[in-house]
């Protein structure tokens, strides 16, 4: 799996989740006059500056209290502009979490399918969930925290999303009666992500990926039993620790 590291931090963000750079970044200015940048490419830059613009604002102000002019202006888009693309906030909202929601689970299944095995899978793909949440703390407090302010349809798109995770899972050994599969990777799931939040909530997203140990062993001990679990983590660490 490739490790995610920030760069220093002067250097450019090299990450695709929205809010990774300011929707005002001059690199995607388009220029005013004659231009024969297609209409396709200038609505798909102002929809990604909007991405960018509406995951700082909500981050910044809270759901309820970002309007669209503030979404704009962090963009650098006009309103005229933000209405021909979304009908609103909340589905400005909604298209910004869509999107980010699948360029993480993207590179989560990249790294669990790149995995020798399913528990090394299982661990990689949450690595990189919490090292991308941590790399972007405005996405995480948008796409975490703030989704609860958004209404019923956030919450059918918060339900999808974690109904995915379960696909990390179809490896997983099965589970020791009583257990029934499909309820205890729902509670592991569960269990993972109202401590994503609590942690996020708190202001402490930065330190999401000192808690891959803790957590992988969470997700492991219901199928493999506690001993197997950290038997196995400790055989990816020493694994890791001698790699070159």
């Amino acid at each position: 799996m490739a490790q995610l590291r920030p760069g220093p931090p002067e250097a450019p963000f090299p990450c695709p989740l929205p809010g990774a750079r300011e929707g005002r970044d001059p690199a995607r200015a388009i220029k005013r006059g004659p231009s024969r940048v297609p209409a396709e490419l200038v609505a798909a830059t102002q929809r990604d500056r909007l991405y960018d613009g509406l995951v700082h604002t909500v981050a910044e102000k809270g759901y309820a209290n970002a309007r669209v002019t503030d979404i704009c202006q962090a963009a650098g888009v006009t309103r005229p502009v933000f209405y021909a693309l979304f009908d609103g906030k909340e589905d400005a909202f909604l298209a910004t979490y869509r999107h980010g929601t699948h360029v993480l689970l993207r590179m989560m299944d990249a790294a669990y399918d790149a995995a020798r095995d399913w528990q090394q899978g299982a661990r990689a793909s949450l690595g990189v969930l919490l090292e991308l949440l941590a790399r972007v703390p405005a996405f995480a407090t948008m796409a975490l925290v703030e989704i609860d302010a958004v209404g019923p349809r956030a919450r059918e798109e918060r339900a999808r999303l974690l109904r995915h995770f379960h696909h990390f899972f179809t490896q997983a050994p099965t589970p020791p009666p009583p257990a029934e599969a499909d309820e205890l990777i729902s509670a592991v799931v569960g269990g993972i992500y109202s401590t994503l939040c609590g942690y996020v909530a708190d202001g402490r997203t930065a330190e999401l990926p000192g808690q891959l140990p803790h957590l992988s062993f969470f997700l492991l001990a219901p199928f493999l039993g506690p001993a197997a679990a950290s038997a196995a983590l400790l055989s990816d660490s020493g694994a890791t620790a001698k790699a070159p």
